[in-house]
């Protein structure tokens, strides 16, 4: 196949144009994409089987290239549960949160700051690391609490702060609409946790928004693990893993989904400074991962 990192040409165009379109790619995703694309561009069939990921790199890197003065990238990482790679298009540099507005009213990005704060911080305990939500618990924060609607730190109202928050179902349209645009991932028992795109783009501001020690907690920073979690090896922020049938991460140390006395990492004896990304234990029982 053609497609060397120094060419741009028009197969290389169609599949930046068709992998804007979507929000992720993996590599079954982009065979038949790429082999439609050959077909078409080099006027001879070219089958699905025949696509490699040494050609999907290809097409990557030359559209990197072109791309890159515009602050976006082609990223992957590995998806945490099917361990499958994912390509999505990035910002590089601008605040996603500010890009999210763009599209999505003052509102709606309240919302999903109040869904974010509870899946990093209400849900996410040294003895439940859930970093996951349900869709009761999310739709319950359509509304700012009562006790930062209205007023800012010395008792005045302001403008951005008289907002009413979402009704009950704009709440539930919203988590539908971030599933489809790629932000969030639902599972089978109805979880809502950050998709790999999301993982990727709003990695620098996870970590800066809920790994930041405040002053009066620089005492114990060492006593309390770190609430956004990395893997040693990558570096990529885990969210979903089980390491064995006691020591886990994401929505099955919601107590309701833990038998008997299983615990999260940080909740047991486990060394979370030594997380990596691969995987639960071969001896484990493969039934026990059914998200």
């Amino acid at each position: 196949m053609s497609g060397d990192d120094d060419q741009w040409n028009d197969s290389n165009r169609a599949f930046l144009q068709a992998f804007m379109a979507r929000s992720n790619l993996t590599l079954d995703e982009a065979k038949p994409l790429l082999a439609a694309i050959q077909t078409t561009y080099e006027r001879k069939e070219t089958l699905a089987e025949d696509i490699t990921e040494a050609d999907l790199n290809a097409h990557i890197a030359a559209a990197n290239t072109r791309i890159s003065p515009f602050d976006f990238e082609i990223r992957s990482t590995f998806h945490q549960t099917t361990r499958n790679r994912v390509y999505a298009l990035v910002n590089s540099t601008s605040d996603p949160i500010i890009q999210l507005a763009t599209i999505h009213t003052a509102e709606e990005i309240s919302f999903l700051k109040r869904v974010l704060d509870a899946m990093f911080e209400t849900y996410n305990t040294p003895r439940n690391e859930v970093m996951a939500i349900t869709s009761m618990q999310a739709v319950r924060l359509h509304k700012a609490p009562e006790s930062r609607r209205g007023d800012t730190q010395d008792g005045s109202a302001t403008q951005g702060s008289t907002s009413q928050g979402l009704k009950m179902v704009e709440a539930e349209k919203m988590l539908r609409t971030l599933v489809d645009e790629g932000w969030f991932e639902k599972s089978k028992k109805g979880y809502y946790t950050l998709s790999p795109r999301s993982l990727m783009e709003l990695r620098g501001w996870l970590i800066e928004t809920y790994n930041d020690v405040d002053d009066e907690d620089e005492d114990d920073v060492d006593e309390r693990p770190p609430r956004i979690k990395q893997c040693v090896a990558c570096k990529e922020i885990v969210t979903v893993t089980e390491w064995t049938s006691d020591v886990f991460v994401g929505e099955r140390a919601a107590p309701t989904n833990k038998p008997g006395n299983r615990r999260s990492v940080a909740g047991s004896n486990a060394d979370t400074s030594r997380i990596t990304m691969d995987g639960p234990d071969q001896n484990s029982d493969p039934s026990e991962i059914d998200r």
